[in-house]
């Protein structure tokens, strides 16, 4: 695993971490660096000073800065943003196994893993802060926001790594289910091997020449299908865990996942449902199936989804806000 970043100075604040920005500038005012920020468009200057009075914009050591401190090249700074608005994701969070070291959840499509951009707490991480009453739970790996099912949290920092490890090292058997459309001349089961690489701010990742990174395979199973849809169930085994990895294998094999907004192409139609509160078309990729040997006890764990690909959830909700709590 690379270097661990420090531990932010600020507490969590009703179960969301402090924003962490790193100063790209030299020997300029602290609240001009800030003002500039993709992180902080949502607060003005006025939202700034009004931190800087609180004393909530804080160095590495947790020491208060002023707005005049004058920064340092890749020096962190920390403070707590406004909650922005969220579409409420509603759809419950079942926790299929709770004990001292871990809490293994079910989660819903289209609720994100942890806060990323205007997710916050529409986010597994945040509900279950608040469910459990500690802000010590923690994403042992992540789900993408529109996949849905197991998803493993530690619940204190001690046993943090040894979990992330198991991910880290490829020592997690790892088993999804997905919806997709049958083609007779497709020959199953399928080993799919390439290299994928995804570029920061890109929405997609890409197939790329070089050596390969990204190993799936793909089987057809017997039984349940949505035949009304012309779609059959996949099981999907990944070796290895490239974003969108599923996805794209899917895709290359052309029998991409129905509700994909972007694979084979990008479906701006799709994309645009969740964020105005229609969530009748989910992504139908389940992460069915977790099963390790617990770093701690040495004792197998297996933990399966209830979710099928074979049906979906159908709801709609409104814009709600949070008004920073």
């Amino acid at each position: 695993m690379g270097r661990r970043r420090r531990s932010s100075p600020l507490p969590p604040r009703h179960g969301v971490d402090a924003t962490r920005v790193v100063l790209r500038t030299a020997d300029e005012p602290l609240i001009d660096a800030l003002r500039r920020a993709p992180a902080l468009s949502d607060l003005d200057e006025a939202g700034l000073l009004e931190r800087f009075a609180a004393r909530e914009i804080v160095d590495l050591s947790g020491s208060p800065l002023a707005p005049s401190t004058p920064t340092t090249v890749g020096a962190p700074v920390y403070l707590y943003r406004d909650l922005p608005a969220e579409v409420a994701i509603p759809f419950d969070l079942p926790v299929l196994h709770a004990d001292d070291d871990i809490i293994v959840v079910d989660k819903p499509h289209f609720l994100a893993t942890m806060p990323r951009g205007v997710h916050v707490v529409q986010t597994a991480l945040v509900r279950l802060r608040r469910e459990f009453g500690t802000d010590l739970i923690s994403p042992a790996h992540r789900l993408d926001r529109l996949t849905a099912g197991v998803l493993l949290f530690t619940r204190r920092p001690q046993v943090r790594r040894d979990y992330q490890a198991l991910f880290a090292d490829r020592l997690v058997e790892k088993e999804y289910r997905a919806a997709a459309p049958v083609r007779t001349d497709l020959r199953l089961p399928a080993d799919v091997a390439n290299r994928i690489l995804k570029d920061s701010g890109d929405l997609r990742a890409r197939v790329v020449d070089g050596e390969v990174n990204a190993r799936s395979r793909v089987e057809l199973l017997d039984g349940p299908s949505d035949e009304s849809a012309g779609l059959a169930e996949y099981r999907l085994t990944p070796h290895t865990g490239r974003t969108h990895q599923l996805r794209l294998h899917m895709a290359e094999l052309g029998i991409p996942i129905d509700g994909d907004p972007l694979y084979p192409e990008v479906r701006p139609e799709l994309a645009a449902l969740p964020d105005s509160g229609d969530f009748t078309r989910p992504l139908r990729l389940v992460a069915h199936r977790l099963a390790f040997d617990d770093p701690l006890t040495g004792r197998r764990r297996v933990f399966r989804s209830t979710r099928s690909v074979v049906s979906r959830d159908v709801v709609s909700h409104d814009v709600v806000s949070h008004d920073g709590v």
